[in-house]
């Protein structure tokens, strides 16, 4: 594919320690002790005294996120989470959070693993510039969990009655969004179905070109290599329109995922989904414009200009639960809810509606028959 990515000059306004000093005051003015992100009542609250404290909110939902320019993000990244972070990294699953360099990890939020260390700071990674930020606390994704569980047709009742989720983590994802003004010459071979004097289907093929234009808003890239999770994934569908420029409160008391594919490996990730989307859109727009009944063969090229990203956070919950010595992952969205995991299996469930589907087949058989 044919690359060219304008240079589109912008002034992007890096954020620095200072700026963020206020914000970033944790204690609470009453007690002294540390204020966290509730996100019940968007505000950051004190869970001693009470105290609360309202974050501004935007008039725009998100629209004060800025894009940044592709071009030249090599020298102008803002590099400063507003407040001193440190990095752990876990020796089991590979997996680096970042989190408040006074707050402690003892397990990964990944895997359980115990096995977690800190590493060399880096000053070259990227901070967010935006987040979208927590909406289902804790105690919600537990009942969610509940709600789950019951709802296993399989699952044993011993479990379900039993099942209590342990360790639910807090952690922000980091994902890469891209915009970009794409142009793409293309030439499709549609085919045209008719019957011949014998009733037989007889395809004739014809070939047109055209140039596609479409601005690609928000094309969003996972930037982690190191999850192996694959409920993570699963259960990570969020809405974007709802992203809040980065505020380091947004993060206290949660764990934030460090990103392990940088700006560069995320765009070519992103062009490989937009060239998935492209296609589908020029099929399905060629197809229906001329009546085919099938697209026999399709080539474009696209040319990428005005490309703008942001680095962004999401939500999740990670938990994990027992059940006879096995452990069991689970993974709630934290701004939908959105459940996904594993839960333990009764052979006595599957047996019996193993049996009673033959029963229906053996039943059915007969009354076909007679």
């Amino acid at each position: 594919m044919a690359e060219n990515m304008g240079n589109n000059e912008e002034q992007i306004d890096v954020v620095t320690a200072a700026q963020t000093e206020d914000v970033t005051d944790k204690k609470c003015p009453n007690c002294g002790a540390t204020v966290v992100y509730d996100p019940e009542t968007l505000a950051m609250s004190c869970p001693f005294c009470g105290y609360s404290r309202q974050l501004p909110k935007p008039e725009d939902n998100g629209q004060d996120v800025e894009e940044l320019d592709f071009s030249s993000a090599k020298n102008r990244e803002s590099l400063d989470w507003g407040k001193a972070k440190k990095s752990l990294v876990c020796k089991n699953c590979g997996a680096e959070t970042i989190m408040d360099s006074a707050d402690t990890a003892q397990c990964c939020p990944y895997c359980g693993s115990t096995q977690v260390m800190p590493v060399d700071d880096d000053d070259s990674v990227v901070a967010p510039g935006g987040v979208v930020p927590f909406e289902i606390t804790k105690e919600k994704a537990a009942q969610l969990f509940k709600g789950w569980m019951k709802g296993k047709l399989f699952a044993p009742n011993e479990a379900k009655k039993s099942c209590e989720a342990k360790n639910f983590n807090g952690v922000y994802l980091p994902y890469w969004t891209y915009d970009s003004q794409t142009t793409s010459p293309y030439e499709i071979k549609l085919g045209f179905n008719s019957k011949d004097k014998d009733g037989n289907t007889v395809t004739t093929y014809r070939t047109y070109r055209g140039i596609y234009e479409r601005f690609i808003d928000d094309e969003t890239v996972y930037a982690s290599k190191k999850t192996t999770n694959r409920f993570i994934k699963q259960a990570s569908v969020f809405d974007f329109s709802k992203l809040r420029k980065y505020s380091p409160e947004f993060i206290a008391g949660f764990l934030a995922e460090r990103y392990t594919v940088g700006l560069d490996e995320g765009w070519d990730i992103a062009k490989d989904q937009i060239k998935a989307k492209l296609n589908s859109e020029i099929s399905s727009m060629e197809k229906k414009k001329h009546n085919a009944d099938s697209v026999s063969k399709l080539t474009f090229n696209t040319a990428y200009s005005k490309v703008t990203y942001k680095y962004v956070l999401a939500p999740i919950w990670i938990a994990n639960f027992k059940f006879k010595e096995k452990i069991y992952n689970i993974v709630v969205n934290g701004q939908t809810g959105q459940i996904k995991g594993e839960a333990p299996v009764s052979p006595a469930k599957v047996a019996i509606a193993i049996a009673i589907a033959i029963a229906v087949l053996i039943i059915l058989y007969l009354l076909f028959n007679n």
